[in-house]
Formats: structure tokens, sequence, C-alpha cells
């Protein structure tokens, strides 16, 4: 493997301070698929269950809240699979991540097959559905922080800005390729459950790939004094380290547990949860806005391509904020934050009056911009507030908060837009106006954030 020339996102400090160590480019792919293939999955399925549920002849309320209960276990056990990562491994947990992801696919594809055949009823393949959908919430959960941590650990942080947005990145990639790959992977046999079954397939070869080509990465914890750790575990940069007087070197072992109500993190926790709320909701109303806009309800099927198309658009412009705007503008999370409420306030509007494809798709893009720069803002800013040590936690936390604004989000937007669209998205507004407000009065500075003692 070459090293000589890595991509300058993907340093540790140690190449920050002058030495060449850095993240393999196999190994990156291998991260970068773990995240992608979840990603593109789980957008695929957001493309179709709008028409899945108008097949099913079941209000769109219920076809929201059918994620509920995945997105509380989420929001629950990410922490735990983030912390069980510091002391089993990344690679472990990112292999449990897709073990679930595989299951749930597999079982949520079989359950929709038996209710649009007719095999049990539409309020049946619906309780079944968000039963299996919860295995992903539950087991699902533990690859992300373990990503996360992987790679935030052996970054600068300068560089974890970036390093971050392009972990969210392979995210949106996903949802790109899910919403463009959706109508295609349709086969007469499995009809609109095939998306499904592909991505569980998909899923099964990166898991197998992380198993034979990923290093096992379990943390071998060492005492006080000079310390080399382990190649390839959680918190190695391949060289040696001292404890210094600051305590920021401070083993895993010893690292007290990292409270969601730390006033370093609280500011950016609050944003993190009010924005995703946001784009929670605007994403629970999409598929149906695309459905009621362009008349599809008569026909199911024929709406899953104009909504793959609009999701598709929005994943795009996602990437633009990510991968262009962020380093081109030399971001910081602060800035990325309060630069994509900005861009999602004037999103939601628009698309809150759009009545054809072109509009929607457009409204949808301005808003998916503005929530591109904003979530790795808030990840890279909840991240740069604590010590490297804390970041299996951080990340977990993190991981939790973006869970949470899927328990309700989703169903609630739907239900307010089934009764207004004007309320949906006037909601919708005003939580994208408070993380603003928010932004403006808590959120640290970013020049004070680089400038906090290293870590």
């Amino acid at each position: 493997m070459n090293r000589s020339d890595p991509p300058p996102i993907l340093q540790s400090e140690a190449a920050a301070s002058g030495t060449t160590s850095s993240l393999p480019r196999g190994r990156v792919l291998l991260l970068f698929m773990v995240m992608l293939v979840t990603a593109a999955g789980n957008t695929a399925m957001q493309s179709v269950m709008p028409s899945i549920g108008t097949a099913l002849k079941v209000q769109d309320f219920w076809i929201s809240l059918a994620y509920t209960w995945s997105a509380l276990l989420w929001m629950i056990c990410a922490p735990m699979w983030a912390r069980r990562s510091d002391k089993r491994g990344r690679k472990a947990m990112m292999g449990i991540g897709l073990l679930g992801f595989i299951s749930s696919f597999s079982l949520c594809g079989l359950a929709l097959y038996l209710g649009l055949h007719g095999w049990i009823s539409g309020l049946a393949t619906l309780l079944v559905f968000a039963l299996f959908r919860s295995l992903y919430g539950w087991f699902g959960s533990a690859a992300p922080p373990a990503v996360q941590a992987y790679v935030a650990s052996r970054t600068s942080r300068e560089q974890r800005t970036q390093a971050l947005s392009l972990i969210s990145s392979s995210f949106g990639l996903g949802t790109v390729l899910g919403p463009a790959l959706a109508p295609l992977l349709i086969f007469p046999a499995l009809g609109l459950v095939s998306p499904f079954i592909a991505f569980a397939l998909i899923a099964l070869v990166v898991l197998i790939a992380l198993r034979t080509r990923l290093p096992d990465d379990t943390p071998a914890f060492a005492g006080k004094g000079d310390v080399m750790a382990a190649p390839f575990s959680a918190n190695s940069d391949s060289r040696a380290r001292r404890n210094d007087a600051h305590g920021d070197e401070e083993l895993p072992g010893e690292v007290a547990k990292l409270s969601w109500r730390d006033p370093r993190l609280r500011p950016w926790l609050i944003a993190g949860l009010t924005g995703g709320h946001a784009q929670a909701a605007v994403m629970g109303i999409v598929g149906f806005l695309v459905l009621d806009r362009l008349g599809l309800r008569g026909d199911p099927t024929a709406g899953a391509g104009p909504t793959g198309l609009v999701l598709m658009a929005g994943a795009l412009a996602t990437l633009l904020a990510q991968w262009g705007l962020i380093p081109l503008l030399q971001l910081g999370p602060r800035a990325s934050c309060l630069w994509g409420m900005v861009l999602a306030c004037v999103g939601v509007g628009l698309l809150s009056v759009a009545g054809d494809l072109h509009t929607i798709t457009m409204g949808l893009a301005l808003a998916s911009m503005g929530f591109g720069l904003f979530r790795p803002g808030f990840t890279a800013g909840a991240s740069l507030a604590v010590s490297r040590a804390e970041q299996g936690q951080s990340a977990g936390i993190v991981a939790s908060v973006n869970g949470a604004a899927y328990i309700v989000a989703p169903a609630v937007g739907v239900w307010l837009y089934g009764h207004s669209p004007w309320i949906g998205f006037g909601v919708i507004e005003l939580l994208c106006i408070t993380v603003i407000v928010l932004g403006f009065k808590g959120m640290t500075s970013d020049d004070s954030l680089i400038e906090t003692r290293r870590i």
C-alpha cells in the first residue's frame, strides 16, 4: 500500500506534526462502504414506502409511525454500542451493525411481500414491518459510531470537521444511489419489495469484505507511562504517548462516562436534536407530497420514480455541501450549522408552495444542502468539544441524537401535513429558526474550538 501521499483529511495528528501515518486507502474504502450501503438501502426504502403504503390502503401517518420503534431503539442502543466498541474494537461493532441491517431488510421485505399479495392484512403487515425494522435500530446502530470513532481518533483537531464530513458524505452518496437504484431494482417477481432484498445482498458482500480485509482492532490497554498502542486498535496512532498533566491522554479504561448534560456538549446536542427533527419531518413528508402534488395517489407504482428523483436531487445537494462547500469555504462547526439552517429555511419555504416536480425538486435540494452543512457541523462541534479519549462516547451520543430525531418527527410531520400543509411546513421553519438562535447564543466559536487544548 502506497502511503507516501495520503488524503489530507485522513492524516492523523502524527501526520500533522510531520510523520506519514495515515489510514490506508483500502481501509478507508471499507469504512466508506459500511456507511454507504446502509444509507443507500434506507433511502431506497424511503422512496418506495409511500407507494407501498398506498397499495396497502394504509393512511400516511401509520406508514411514518412504523419507523418509530426502530428510531427509539437506535437512540437507546447507539451509546451502548459505542462504549462497547472501546472494549471490543470498532471492527466487531461494524460487523454487528451490518448483520442488523441485513436481517432487518430481509425480514421487512418478506413482511411487505406477504401484505402486498394479500396473505396478511395491511395493519398486520405494518405491525410485522415495525417489529423487523426494529432490528436495524437495535443492532444496526452499532456501525455508525464505530466508524465515526475510528476516524475521529485518527485525525487532528483542525482536520476533524473535514474528516467527519467525509464520513457523512458516504451517507450522502448512499442517499443518491438508493433512490436512483430503487426503481431499477423493482423486478416483476418481487415488485415494490425488490430493493429490500437487493440491498440486503449488497450488505452481505460488504460484511464479508469487512471480516476478511479489515485487520482485527480489539483494544489492548497498557499501564501508565509511555504507551505504544497496539496496531489498528481503537486509539492507536502507531507512536508512543505520555500521559500529560492536563489529562487529555487518559487510557480508555480510565475515562468517566460522558453525560448528555455535559456543558461542553449541551449546545451542540440541543442544536442537533432540534435541527434533526426539522430534517426528519421534511424527509417524512416529501414522499407523500410528491404523490399529492403530482396526482399519483391512484397509481402507487408510478410514484416510486418521481419520489426517487426528488430524493436523489436532495442527496446530490447534500454531497455538494459536504464535499464542496465545507472544504472550499473552510467552514468550521458553528459556521456550518448556522449557514446550513439559513439554507434549510429557504428550501423548506419553497417546498411548501411547490406544485410541480421541478419546484419540489428545487425546494428539497436547497433544504438538503442546508441540512448537509448543518449535520457535519453539529457532529464535528460535539467531537471537538471533548477529549480524544472520549471520542467513542461522543460518537455514540451523536448517533443517539440522530436516531432520536426520527422517533416522532416523521410521523408528527406527516400528521400535521395531513391536517394542513401550512401548519406542517410552518413548524419545520420554526425548528430551523430555533437552531439559528441557539447557534448565535450558545455555540462556541470556531476559533475557540480549534484553540482549545489539543488532544
